[in-house]
């Protein structure tokens, strides 16, 4: 049913704004104020796909009761829309999966769902409608022939993130699938450490007691390990992480056996990866005064491209346009915690420069280009005549 809901997702989330500045070459003047716009960002194809499907489910069951299992992807404009769709989400107070029917549809998210969740749900009846993103799936195909063939998973994400958790389920639906999750360079100095030199057992499992899968034995299950990653993190640092982990395997058992104990393959996300490549480019190419990146708070993919820019720029992190409260205050995401760290948004002072500014801008994966445009006015309604007000 992609044609009949195509007009809805185009009122609900194109921009003529953002068609004008792709059309200028990412460029627009208005005034002092000159916007450039990251070649790559807003939704990639995988959130593209997962709405439209929520969209598709809605109009082919109008009349039965349509769940979705959680946030279908990390926009909290996108899944109000599809609240106000009559879709209900089973995270939200008041509702859990308890009450679900045979009668009932539940839309799957685009990070994906653990294997228990899966097969709980199919036992209940439900019809399925599965938006799981490609990369994911991709990631998941890999995990498992670790497991089938013996080896550790270890993942760079966040133990927390819906992704993450549907990722290393696909470890331990087999008797002896193990995983190890680790955040950053950090954690994963720790282990590397672990597997060349050994280490305290107990202190190991203190520190990883949350992100490692049941029975999971330092001294036995890192023995021979592969590497794969949580789609939307910082693609430098997986890449990273993925080298420390096969040197530290090599000075342990040899680069002739290196092998047969240590696996790593390619599952950044390519969509992941293009927005970051784009806006290490437009950092590269113009003297930017501030760089302003839009997306949910939650959003792992948007707060790695806010962690880029702020290496480079003044940044900030925000969700909607009504972030940008005037231009003496603008509400943000501190910049550098963890997407899944609930924190208060910090206000930002006399944030627009006077005299003529240049403005950098990109969106996280899941923002919709309507918000991209929205923020493109609000920003120059912000630097014309009267801005200070």
């Amino acid at each position: 049913m992609k044609a009949a809901v195509a007009g809805d997702l185009a009122a609900a989330y194109d921009s003529a704004i953002v068609e004008e500045l792709r059309q200028a070459g990412f460029v627009r003047t208005q005034g002092r104020l000159t916007i450039h716009l990251a070649r790559e960002f807003g939704f990639c194809y995988g959130v593209d796909r997962a709405v439209d499907y929520a969209y598709q489910t809605r109009k082919r069951f109008p009349t039965k009761r349509v769940f979705l299992t959680g946030e279908i992807i990390h926009n909290p404009h996108v899944n109000d829309q599809l609240r106000a769709q009559g879709i209900r989400f089973l995270t939200d107070p008041g509702e859990d999966d308890s009450t679900l029917a045979a009668d009932d549809v539940v839309i799957l998210p685009a990070f994906g769902v653990s294997v228990g969740d899966m097969a709980r749900l199919d036992r209940q009846g439900c019809t399925l409608v599965d938006t799981t993103c490609g990369s994911v799936l991709t990631v998941w195909k890999n995990v498992k022939r670790y497991a089938q063939d013996g080896f550790t998973s270890v993942i760079h994400g966040k133990v927390t993130h819906e992704e993450t958790r549907a990722t290393a389920s696909q470890a331990t639906q087999y008797p002896d699938g193990h995983y190890l999750v680790v955040l950053d360079r950090e954690e994963a100095a720790f282990v590397c450490d672990y597997i060349v030199s050994g280490g305290d057992r107990a202190a190991f499992l203190a520190r990883f007691g949350k992100a490692v899968s049941a029975g999971f034995d330092p001294d036995l299950h890192l023995q021979r390990i592969g590497c794969a990653n949580q789609t939307t993190m910082l693609m430098s640092e997986s890449l990273d992480i993925g080298e420390m982990f096969g040197r530290a395997m090599a000075q342990r058992y040899g680069t002739d056996a290196l092998p047969s104990v240590f696996r790593a393959f390619d599952t950044i996300c390519s969509a992941t990866q293009d927005r970051q490549d784009a806006v290490i480019s437009l950092l590269n190419e113009v003297p930017l005064d501030l760089m302003l990146v839009i997306g949910g708070y939650n959003s792992s993919n948007t707060c790695n491209l806010a962690k880029i820019c702020a290496e480079r720029c003044p940044t900030f992190h925000i969700a909607a346009p009504d972030c940008l409260v005037s231009a003496l205050a603008l509400r943000h995401r501190p910049i550098g915690l963890p997407s899944t760290s609930i924190v208060a948004e910090a206000i930002a002072a006399d944030w627009l420069p006077p005299g003529p500014v240049i403005v950098g801008l990109t969106a996280g994966a899941s923002t919709p280009n309507n918000i991209v445009g929205q923020v493109v006015s609000r920003l120059e309604a912000l630097a014309g005549p009267g801005s200070g007000s």
